[in-house]
């Protein structure tokens, strides 16, 4: 799809009229995906670019730790120049806080067409436990089921803990082992015994189940959302 320049705002022409075609052209492209349940990686973009706005209009320093990830440190550090220099011109930063003004609330819209349709994919999505969860369950498999029909794709996940001085944060990496079919003999259950026989290395490994109600594209949504509500269940388990 069509993305929006990180440095959108600040960068190029600063125009309402031009900035504006850009922005809806954006916000277009991203309607679009939602439409057809894509989620990412617009929905990130589009926290990315709101949280860039809300920070310019309140005058505050830019935060690093706020962007994702794939934002470079060379992308953030350019973000402050600019943003230093634009601070110390009326006239552009009037510009600035015009076009603010204007796609505020339109990124605000778009935020809850993607978090209503998240919402709705995990509300349709079960996270169940396969056999006996060991007391360890921060490495494991993860069983997605594709909806629809009777094909399994089997994740190793690792779990990650992340924790300051007020909070605690879950991270997970996935590994795609293989796709198989299930029937009548190769269930869910014999597909674990069948990897404890393969990686003796996990002799007891926790193993978990994402079933999905509805179709969505896989990689786009389902396997995002699986391994959030993943990580949420195995964190209530933990608590």
């Amino acid at each position: 799809m069509k993305t929006l320049p990180v440095h959108w705002l600040t960068e190029g022409l600063i125009d309402f009229e031009y900035k504006k075609y850009l922005l809806l052209a954006y916000l277009q492209e991203a309607k679009s995906e939602f439409q057809n349940q894509r989620l990412y990686p617009v929905f990130s973009d589009l926290i990315m670019h709101y949280q860039n706005l809300l920070q310019v209009k309140e005058h505050k320093k830019l935060v690093y730790e706020q962007f994702p990830q794939r934002i470079s440190q060379a992308d953030f550090e350019k973000l402050e120049l600019v943003y230093e220099k634009i601070v110390e011109d009326d006239e552009t930063m009037q510009q600035i806080e015009e076009i603010i003004h204007f796609a505020a609330p339109l990124f605000g819209k778009a935020l809850d067409e993607g978090k209503e349709l998240y919402e709705f994919i995990e509300r349709h999505l079960e996270i169940s436990p396969v056999g006996i969860t060991p007391m360890y369950f921060d490495e494991g498999y993860l069983f997605l089921d594709i909806f629809p029909g009777h094909e399994t794709q089997v994740y190793l996940y690792r779990m990650s803990v992340f924790q300051n001085n007020f909070e605690k944060y879950r991270g997970i990496h996935t590994r795609l082992l293989k796709t198989i079919r299930r029937g009548l003999v190769l269930t869910h259950e014999n597909l674990k015994v069948q990897l404890l026989k393969e990686n003796q290395e996990l002799p007891n490994p926790a193993t978990f189940l994402a079933v999905p109600k509805v179709p969505v594209p896989l990689e786009q949504s389902l396997l995002p959302i699986a391994k959030r509500s993943l990580v949420k269940y195995v964190a209530a388990m933990a608590a």
